[in-house]
């Protein structure tokens, strides 16, 4: 009989829930049940529809039941830096504002102003990006201080739900880390900061690791869906669930590829330099203390929003196939803060072109292979300044997560770089989840035994490069 695990992986487009087993030295998953994710507009700001997203984790965990996998435990990674306040009674005072909100804007470009860029580097390690959760805050506290004078408690997305699994209110590590409150030496949350900021310190709740054991579900819910699960905390950042399963760790850089692309490194410490700061590395918490040091690029949501513009039905596979015929030569530059959320992307992308004096994409084959292009020319950059940081040369590049089915952005990858590219799994994500509660539970016993099991348990497409003249330093 399949007594399995339950990993619930939301992003910003869509969640799932996905049961895996171990089988001898094998590792199995199946998809129980999938649903859609957005924000949308509420009351002036873009919003997560948290309560729906609650509600579907329940539908989930039922259907598991329903289709005989006898769940024992379950787990919840999302997207990071996003948050709910709660009052006294443990009503939330917020709605989970998304980071692609316009609240914080300016707000990241007055703190650097008054505190200093290096000062907050060499004390959180945490790249500069304008929807950082310190800047959300601040961004309340200055459009409604009484929301902050009333909040009780903070938590981030997944331990907000959590929480409404089992009345528990914990921070996980990896999320945390994410928001530029904690100290990247200490591994706490740096209150002085806290203090310096104008922020209560009493609503952060204490700091607990993937592989925690929360408890079991409440037993309303346990009444609700028929079933006793225990909530083991995973690597609640989905990118540091991800990395978790990367096979090829000590020999390859990664790129955790979907609706943003993570490249980076797993490092015993973090990197709080001048050139890492300059450069806009970020060093993540990861699981046993790790640190992902990595740069946040702008990912496949462009793509993503291409293909919900496009008039007829465009599929990513077709997109990608008419790239491929595409003459077009134009790229832009992706990491500019103009693509992160505009009224239209294919607009946008033309309007870059346009003022660089670019032929403009108008097909959609010519709209996907810039921004493929475009995305290569990116990753090629991040590669070239961790091996400058590091002062050591990769071969292999393992690229993770949904993206990694993209055939023709992985060749174009290894085409530019001149290294090999690794691709796969496709679910790193769900896989790095269940990985955790497998340590646990004592069923895997370390994180080097689950990524041996990984590698020969997942298929994993390599890409050699074939055009060697492409390998350029491209200005955009």
């Amino acid at each position: 009989m399949i007594k399995s695990r339950l990993a619930v992986d939301i992003g910003a487009s869509s969640g799932r829930v996905m049961a895996g087993w171990t089988t001898g030295h094998n590792l199995e998953l199946k998809e129980v049940h999938r649903f859609k994710n957005g924000a949308t507009l509420k009351e002036g700001y873009f919003c997560w529809d948290i309560d729906y997203l609650y509600e579907q984790i329940k539908r989930g965990i039922k259907a598991s039941v329903e289709q005989g996998l006898n769940p024992t435990s379950i787990g919840i990674n999302t997207w990071a830096v996003d948050f709910v306040l709660l009052d006294e009674h443990d009503h939330r005072l917020t709605e989970a504002v998304s980071y692609r909100d316009a609240r914080t804007d300016g707000i990241m470009e007055d703190v650097i102003d008054v505190y200093g860029k290096e000062v907050l580097y060499e004390r959180t390690g945490i790249a500069f990006q304008p929807f950082n959760t310190l800047y959300q805050l601040l961004a309340i506290k200055r459009s409604q201080p009484d929301i902050l004078e009333n909040a009780q408690t903070f938590l981030m997305v997944p331990d907000y739900l959590h929480f409404l699994l089992t009345g528990r209110k914990t921070n996980e590590y990896t999320n945390a880390t994410t928001t530029q409150l904690m100290n990247a030496f200490t591994k706490k949350w740096d209150e002085d900061l806290l203090t310096e900021m104008g922020l209560p310190t009493h609503i952060f709740q204490d700091i607990h690791l993937p592989g925690t054991k929360l408890g079991p579900l409440k037993a309303d819910l346990q009444r609700e869906l028929g079933v006793s699960l225990d909530v083991i905390l995973p690597a609640t950042h989905d990118t540091a669930s991800a990395i978790a399963a990367v096979p090829e760790w000590q020999t390859s850089l990664y790129i955790s590829s979907g609706t943003w692309s993570l490249i980076g490194i797993e490092n015993p410490f973090p990197i709080c330099i001048t050139k890492a700061m300059n450069d806009n590395f970020t060093n993540e918490g990861g699981v046993n203390y790790r640190f992902r040091f990595l740069k946040n690029i702008m990912g496949l949501w462009m793509i993503q929003e291409v293909q919900r513009l496009l008039p007829d039905e465009w599929s990513f596979a077709d997109l990608a196939k008419e790239s491929q015929t595409s003459t077009y030569s134009g790229k832009v530059d992706v990491d500019q803060r103009r693509f992160l959320k505009p009224d239209n992307m294919i607009d946008e992308i033309q309007s870059a072109c346009r003022e660089a004096e670019q032929e403009i994409p108008t097909s959609p084959g010519d709209l996907a292979k810039c921004i493929y292009e475009s995305l290569a020319v990116s990753y090629e950059k991040a590669i070239k300044q961790i091996e400058e940081t590091i002062e050591r040369t990769y071969e292999q590049i393992h690229i993770i997560g949904g993206g990694s089915q993209n055939a023709q952005l992985n060749q174009l990858l290894a085409d530019r770089t001149g290294k090999t590219v690794l691709a796969g799994p496709s679910e790193a994500t769900a896989v790095g989840n269940l990985l955790m509660q497998w340590i646990a539970a004592g069923e895997i016993v370390s994180l080097e035994e689950g990524r041996s099991m990984i590698k020969q348990s997942f298929q994993v497409e390599e890409y050699q490069p074939q055009r060697s003249e492409q390998r350029y330093a491209d200005k955009v």
